[in-house]
Protein backbone atom coordinates (compact mmCIF):
# COMPACT_ATOMS: atom_id res chain seq x y z
CA UNK A 1 0.00 0.00 0.00
CA UNK A 2 1.49 3.06 -1.13
CA UNK A 3 2.16 5.97 1.93
CA UNK A 4 0.60 8.93 2.40
CA UNK A 5 3.82 10.88 0.61
CA UNK A 6 3.75 8.67 -2.06
CA UNK A 7 -0.35 9.14 -2.95
CA UNK A 8 0.44 13.15 -2.70
CA UNK A 9 3.10 12.51 -5.00
CA UNK A 10 1.24 10.69 -7.70
CA UNK A 11 -1.40 13.42 -7.89
CA UNK A 12 1.04 15.79 -8.23
CA UNK A 13 2.74 13.95 -11.24
CA UNK A 14 -0.38 13.13 -13.33
CA UNK A 15 -0.94 16.91 -13.05
CA UNK A 16 2.27 17.83 -14.64
CA UNK A 17 1.94 14.95 -17.27
CA UNK A 18 -1.34 16.22 -17.66
CA UNK A 19 -0.44 19.61 -18.85
CA UNK A 20 -2.07 20.96 -15.45
CA UNK A 21 0.76 22.35 -14.13
CA UNK A 22 3.38 23.28 -17.19
CA UNK A 23 7.41 23.68 -17.31
CA UNK A 24 7.82 26.43 -15.86
CA UNK A 25 4.92 26.80 -13.51
CA UNK A 26 5.54 27.20 -9.52
CA UNK A 27 3.72 25.22 -7.49
CA UNK A 28 1.27 25.75 -4.58
CA UNK A 29 3.63 26.24 -1.18
CA UNK A 30 4.10 23.95 1.00
CA UNK A 31 2.15 25.56 3.42
CA UNK A 32 -1.16 25.50 1.05
CA UNK A 33 -0.24 22.14 -0.17
CA UNK A 34 -0.15 20.78 3.71
CA UNK A 35 -3.79 22.57 3.53
CA UNK A 36 -5.20 21.13 0.71
CA UNK A 37 -4.23 17.91 1.15
CA UNK A 38 -4.78 18.01 4.99
CA UNK A 39 -1.33 16.80 5.85
CA UNK A 40 1.96 17.84 7.48
CA UNK A 41 4.13 20.28 6.00
CA UNK A 42 7.25 17.34 6.39
CA UNK A 43 4.41 14.34 4.19
CA UNK A 44 4.71 17.82 2.06
CA UNK A 45 7.96 17.60 1.39
CA UNK A 46 8.50 14.32 1.08
CA UNK A 47 6.29 14.32 -1.75
CA UNK A 48 7.81 17.03 -3.35
CA UNK A 49 11.67 15.12 -2.39
CA UNK A 50 10.47 12.09 -4.31
CA UNK A 51 9.24 14.73 -7.14
CA UNK A 52 12.40 16.35 -7.13
CA UNK A 53 14.30 12.72 -7.41
CA UNK A 54 12.67 11.83 -10.80
CA UNK A 55 13.61 15.27 -11.73
CA UNK A 56 9.64 16.72 -12.46
CA UNK A 57 10.41 19.69 -10.33
CA UNK A 58 12.98 21.78 -9.33
CA UNK A 59 13.83 23.51 -5.51
CA UNK A 60 14.92 27.28 -6.41
CA UNK A 61 16.40 28.72 -3.43
CA UNK A 62 13.70 31.52 -1.85
CA UNK A 63 11.26 30.97 -5.07
CA UNK A 64 9.91 27.66 -3.98
CA UNK A 65 9.04 24.61 -6.06
CA UNK A 66 8.95 24.71 -9.70
CA UNK A 67 8.06 21.97 -12.71
CA UNK A 68 11.41 21.66 -14.30
CA UNK A 69 11.26 22.48 -17.96
CA UNK A 70 12.41 19.88 -20.43
CA UNK A 71 16.41 20.53 -21.61
CA UNK A 72 17.43 20.07 -25.17
CA UNK A 73 18.33 16.32 -26.05
CA UNK A 74 21.53 15.32 -27.66
CA UNK A 75 22.10 12.57 -29.88
CA UNK A 76 25.55 11.77 -30.42
CA UNK A 77 26.35 9.31 -32.76
CA UNK A 78 29.55 7.47 -34.05
CA UNK A 79 28.84 9.09 -37.92
CA UNK A 80 29.49 12.69 -36.60
CA UNK A 81 33.08 12.15 -37.30
CA UNK A 82 32.91 11.03 -40.76
CA UNK A 83 30.83 14.00 -41.19
CA UNK A 84 33.30 16.61 -39.35
CA UNK A 85 35.41 14.93 -42.07
CA UNK A 86 33.80 15.79 -45.07
CA UNK A 87 33.11 19.28 -43.90
CA UNK A 88 37.09 19.90 -43.61
CA UNK A 89 37.34 20.31 -47.46
CA UNK A 90 34.35 22.34 -47.72
CA UNK A 91 34.74 26.29 -47.66
CA UNK A 92 34.83 28.25 -45.08
CA UNK A 93 31.66 30.16 -45.62
CA UNK A 94 29.72 26.74 -45.36
CA UNK A 95 31.70 25.60 -42.35
CA UNK A 96 30.96 28.56 -40.67
CA UNK A 97 26.79 27.47 -40.20
CA UNK A 98 26.97 24.51 -38.59
CA UNK A 99 29.03 22.61 -36.28
CA UNK A 100 28.93 19.39 -34.41
CA UNK A 101 26.21 21.06 -31.59
CA UNK A 102 23.83 21.93 -34.08
CA UNK A 103 24.06 18.60 -35.86
CA UNK A 104 23.61 16.76 -32.50
CA UNK A 105 21.12 19.05 -31.43
CA UNK A 106 18.83 20.28 -34.75
CA UNK A 107 19.58 23.90 -33.06
CA UNK A 108 20.89 26.56 -35.79
CA UNK A 109 23.95 28.21 -34.49
CA UNK A 110 22.61 31.18 -34.03
CA UNK A 111 20.29 29.51 -31.17
CA UNK A 112 23.95 28.75 -29.13
CA UNK A 113 26.18 30.79 -26.33
CA UNK A 114 29.86 29.09 -27.20
CA UNK A 115 32.95 29.58 -24.68
CA UNK A 116 36.45 28.54 -25.27
CA UNK A 117 39.53 28.65 -22.67
CA UNK A 118 43.12 27.45 -23.94
CA UNK A 119 45.83 27.16 -21.59
CA UNK A 120 49.48 25.52 -21.67
CA UNK A 121 49.81 22.78 -19.86
CA UNK A 122 52.81 19.57 -19.61
CA UNK A 123 51.62 15.83 -19.66
CA UNK A 124 51.31 13.97 -16.15
CA UNK A 125 51.71 10.72 -16.30
CA UNK A 126 48.18 9.67 -17.38
CA UNK A 127 47.65 11.93 -20.24
CA UNK A 128 51.55 11.12 -21.50
CA UNK A 129 50.35 7.63 -21.36
CA UNK A 130 46.97 8.42 -23.39
CA UNK A 131 48.55 10.75 -25.89
CA UNK A 132 52.05 8.56 -26.55
CA UNK A 133 54.18 11.19 -25.56
CA UNK A 134 56.93 11.39 -22.38
CA UNK A 135 55.91 13.40 -19.52
CA UNK A 136 56.22 16.79 -19.46
CA UNK A 137 55.22 16.98 -22.94
CA UNK A 138 54.01 20.79 -23.85
CA UNK A 139 50.14 20.34 -24.62
CA UNK A 140 47.34 23.01 -25.39
CA UNK A 141 45.05 22.41 -23.22
CA UNK A 142 41.24 23.24 -24.05
CA UNK A 143 38.01 23.42 -21.93
CA UNK A 144 34.75 24.27 -24.25
CA UNK A 145 30.97 24.88 -22.90
CA UNK A 146 28.15 25.25 -25.45
CA UNK A 147 24.58 25.56 -24.12
CA UNK A 148 21.34 26.43 -26.36
CA UNK A 149 20.47 30.50 -25.53
CA UNK A 150 17.54 29.33 -23.46
CA UNK A 151 19.09 27.55 -20.78
CA UNK A 152 21.44 27.91 -18.36
CA UNK A 153 23.21 24.44 -18.30
CA UNK A 154 26.08 23.35 -20.99
CA UNK A 155 25.33 20.09 -23.39
CA UNK A 156 28.74 18.60 -22.30
CA UNK A 157 31.73 19.72 -20.41
CA UNK A 158 34.77 19.00 -22.56
CA UNK A 159 38.36 19.24 -22.08
CA UNK A 160 40.47 18.35 -24.95
CA UNK A 161 44.41 17.98 -25.03
CA UNK A 162 46.71 18.54 -28.30
CA UNK A 163 50.37 18.11 -28.85
CA UNK A 164 51.97 21.31 -29.03
CA UNK A 165 54.67 20.85 -31.07
CA UNK A 166 52.12 19.08 -33.82
CA UNK A 167 50.15 21.85 -33.88
CA UNK A 168 52.27 25.31 -33.24
CA UNK A 169 53.12 25.65 -36.84
CA UNK A 170 48.99 27.70 -36.68
CA UNK A 171 49.36 30.21 -33.91
CA UNK A 172 45.49 30.19 -34.93
CA UNK A 173 45.64 26.93 -33.03
CA UNK A 174 47.04 28.62 -29.94
CA UNK A 175 44.64 30.97 -29.17
CA UNK A 176 41.15 30.82 -27.81
CA UNK A 177 39.90 34.00 -29.90
CA UNK A 178 40.29 31.94 -32.73
CA UNK A 179 36.95 29.90 -31.58
CA UNK A 180 34.84 28.57 -32.87
CA UNK A 181 36.81 27.50 -35.29
CA UNK A 182 35.35 26.66 -38.83
CA UNK A 183 34.75 22.89 -38.87
CA UNK A 184 35.66 22.05 -35.49
CA UNK A 185 39.09 20.39 -34.56
CA UNK A 186 39.73 18.30 -38.02
CA UNK A 187 39.76 21.15 -39.79
CA UNK A 188 42.01 22.75 -37.15
CA UNK A 189 44.40 19.98 -37.13
CA UNK A 190 43.63 19.84 -41.30
CA UNK A 191 45.30 23.13 -41.07
CA UNK A 192 48.70 21.70 -40.12
CA UNK A 193 48.71 19.20 -42.45
CA UNK A 194 47.19 16.49 -40.44
CA UNK A 195 44.34 14.15 -41.60
CA UNK A 196 42.66 11.61 -39.31
CA UNK A 197 42.51 7.77 -39.82
CA UNK A 198 40.35 6.40 -36.67
CA UNK A 199 38.76 7.79 -33.61
CA UNK A 200 38.44 5.55 -30.48
CA UNK A 201 35.54 6.22 -28.26
CA UNK A 202 34.89 4.52 -24.60
CA UNK A 203 32.27 5.34 -22.70
CA UNK A 204 31.62 4.64 -18.55
CA UNK A 205 28.88 5.86 -16.34
CA UNK A 206 29.63 7.35 -12.98
CA UNK A 207 28.19 9.58 -10.12
CA UNK A 208 28.95 13.11 -10.94
CA UNK A 209 31.30 15.15 -8.83
CA UNK A 210 29.32 17.58 -6.66
CA UNK A 211 30.80 20.55 -9.15
CA UNK A 212 29.74 18.62 -12.40
CA UNK A 213 26.36 18.25 -10.84
CA UNK A 214 26.30 21.54 -10.18
CA UNK A 215 27.08 23.15 -13.92
CA UNK A 216 24.99 21.02 -15.50
CA UNK A 217 21.96 21.02 -12.93
CA UNK A 218 21.41 17.48 -12.82
CA UNK A 219 18.56 16.00 -11.05
CA UNK A 220 19.67 14.15 -7.79
CA UNK A 221 20.08 10.62 -8.46
CA UNK A 222 21.32 11.48 -12.30
CA UNK A 223 24.45 9.70 -13.43
CA UNK A 224 26.86 11.03 -15.88
CA UNK A 225 28.10 9.38 -19.47
CA UNK A 226 31.99 10.32 -19.40
CA UNK A 227 33.10 9.66 -22.98
CA UNK A 228 37.30 9.47 -23.76
CA UNK A 229 38.09 10.41 -27.48
CA UNK A 230 40.47 9.39 -29.00
CA UNK A 231 42.15 10.52 -32.43
CA UNK A 232 44.64 8.91 -34.45
CA UNK A 233 46.17 10.19 -37.44
CA UNK A 234 47.21 8.50 -41.02
CA UNK A 235 50.88 7.83 -39.22
CA UNK A 236 49.08 6.04 -36.13
CA UNK A 237 50.27 9.27 -33.93
CA UNK A 238 47.62 10.09 -30.95
CA UNK A 239 46.95 13.61 -31.84
CA UNK A 240 43.91 14.63 -30.10
CA UNK A 241 42.27 13.36 -27.11
CA UNK A 242 39.08 14.71 -25.12
CA UNK A 243 37.17 13.65 -21.76
CA UNK A 244 33.22 14.48 -23.13
CA UNK A 245 31.18 14.60 -19.28
CA UNK A 246 27.65 13.93 -20.88
CA UNK A 247 24.46 14.49 -18.51
CA UNK A 248 22.83 11.30 -18.52
CA UNK A 249 19.10 12.88 -18.29
CA UNK A 250 19.29 14.39 -21.70
CA UNK A 251 21.99 12.34 -23.63
CA UNK A 252 21.61 9.92 -26.10
CA UNK A 253 24.38 7.54 -27.58
CA UNK A 254 23.46 5.91 -30.77
CA UNK A 255 26.07 3.36 -32.77
CA UNK A 256 25.75 1.92 -36.05
CA UNK A 257 28.22 -0.53 -36.97
CA UNK A 258 28.58 -1.71 -40.51
CA UNK A 259 29.57 -5.23 -41.02
CA UNK A 260 30.78 -7.02 -43.81
CA UNK A 261 28.74 -9.53 -46.11
CA UNK A 262 29.99 -13.10 -46.37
Amino acid sequence: MAKVYERIAAELRQSIRAGELKPGDRLPSETKLAQDHRRSVPTIRDALRLLQDEGLIEKQHGRGNFVRRARTKVLRTNERHQWEKNRTREPEEKRLKTGSTEHATGLDVNDLVFHAAYREAKADTQLAEALGVPEGTALVERTYRTRYAAENAPFALVTSYLVRALVEGNPDLLDAAREPFPGGTQSQLLSVGIELDRIEERVIARPPTPEEADELELPPGTSVLVLRKTSFDTHERVVEMSDVTLPGDRTQLHFTTPLERW
